[in-house]
């Protein structure tokens, strides 16, 4: 007991120093202070702070459900959000690449009617300088009066066909924003849909009631009703 309170009190003492409270001068050996001369119970109590933390729980996403209202709303804001949203990760290069391939096929064919439609004007015109259907010709040939209304028939069909197929692109990328939009929510809806593990088809006697006359007798009859269970 005298060999801790001795430990203690130089415990206290190097406190005391290093605060600048107490001056190596005013030390007192511990050797020196008598061991009866320090009550017990003015020897104050001192408790280690304990370094353990408690862990955070991290979310269980094996649990995790998306919701539907949610995965639609994000489908609708931002194409391939509702993919995300439902961790559905695989289903983004579908997506963005249905959308890159229709905006390409929409740039190519508006810029090829662009240039069929130039042509057909200048071809129509009366005005010599303007000749930029000679591009869409084969090398070596001109056109001449006997086969200018040829021509004039040749780009007018093409430039009518790649408006079409601009307009037909278009409605195939608005296709694809809706089909991202509805595979969103139609997967996060079935995400949350509760499935029983309980599978059956169970199979049993029954009356059937016809309806073919007002006597129950007659408008009855046996047959077989058939229940699934899932």
């Amino acid at each position: 007991m005298e060999s801790k309170v001795k430990k203690l009190a130089l415990l206290i003492l190097m406190l005391l120093t290093g605060t600048g409270f107490l001056s190596a001068q005013d030390i007192t050996p511990v050797d020196s202070i008598p061991s009866d001369s320090i009550p017990a119970d003015s020897i104050p109590a001192f408790s280690i702070p304990s370094s353990d933390k408690p862990l955070k729980v991290g979310k269980d996403w094996t649990a995790w459900r998306p919701d539907p209202k949610r995965a639609l709303w994000l489908a609708l804001v931002i194409p391939g959000g509702g993919q995300i949203y439902n961790r559905k990760y695989w289903k983004l290069p579908l997506v963005y690449g249905g959308f890159i391939g229709c905006l390409y096929a929409m740039s190519w064919n508006n810029s090829q009617y662009k240039d069929y439609s130039q042509a057909y004007l200048d071809i129509t015109d009366n005005d010599p300088g303007t000749a930029s259907y000679n591009k869409f010709l084969h090398l070596g040939m001109q056109i001449t009066e006997a086969n200018e209304k040829r021509y004039r028939e040749i780009f007018k069909k093409r430039k009518d066909k790649y408006r079409r197929w601009r307009d037909l692109s278009f409605f195939c990328l608005c296709g694809v924003y809706a089909l991202s939009v509805i595979d969103a929510y139609v997967d996060a809806e079935l995400s949350v849909f509760d499935i029983s593990k309980d599978l059956s088809l169970r199979v049993e006697p029954t009356i059937i009631n016809t309806h073919t006359s007002n006597n129950p007798f007659d408008s009855s009859s046996i047959g077989l009703q058939c229940s699934v269970n899932f």
